[in-house]
């Protein structure tokens, strides 16, 4: 397979990500429309990220937010999101860059995307990276890392445990396949 010098697999992550921040700007201008609420994954050790370190005794490698109820300052910038957040009634800062977020999950309309490694190299078969892929699947918040609660802790099937069992569990429905942009490219 000939070497893809034009990196299409990070032109279309940064395409992507820039998905997550048109959506988090129209969030922080009105607020969440409806029922929509945000999972998103991110990684926390990551370069320009900011948790304290009481969260990242807790979350080591990965943690997961959801945007819903409870969330205040949203402030959006073209490399990174700040968002207030309370656990255990302690309210903590977190500054997420864009390429350090892994998920991104609606579970409200079932629409979600997954990043791969951003360095990961121009072939993902041979470094076994992948492009982002778009998940749309009914399931797709339980293969996210653990959620960190209102409370600080963790739910057993990976969902905030304060969310009304509504927010938390997706409707019934047949369930569809991750698609990964990957299954496009010609071999």
């Amino acid at each position: 397979m000939a070497e893809d010098q034009i990196r299409y697999d990070v032109m279309t992550q940064d395409a992507l990500r820039g998905v997550v921040r048109s959506v988090l700007e129209q969030i922080a201008k009105t607020g969440l429309p409806g029922e929509h609420h945000l999972y998103i994954a991110f990684d926390t050790h990551g370069p320009g990220v900011s948790v304290s370190n009481r969260l990242m005794e807790q979350y080591p490698d990965e943690m997961t937010i959801v945007l819903q109820h409870q969330f205040w300052d949203l402030e959006i910038s073209e490399e990174r999101f700040e968002v207030k957040l309370s656990f255990n009634n302690v309210p903590e800062r977190l500054v997420i860059p864009y390429t350090e977020i892994k998920a991104f999950y609606d579970p409200s309309v079932q629409f979600g995307l997954q990043f791969g490694d951003h360095g990961a190299a121009n072939d993902a078969d041979q470094t076994g990276g992948s492009l982002p892929g778009l998940i749309d699947d009914a399931d797709a918040a339980t293969g996210l890392p653990a959620v960190a609660d209102a409370t600080g802790g963790k739910s057993d099937d990976g969902r905030a445990s304060g969310a009304r069992s509504s927010d938390s569990e997706a409707p019934e429905g047949p369930a569809a396949e991750v698609v990964e942009l990957d299954a496009f490219r010609k071999k």
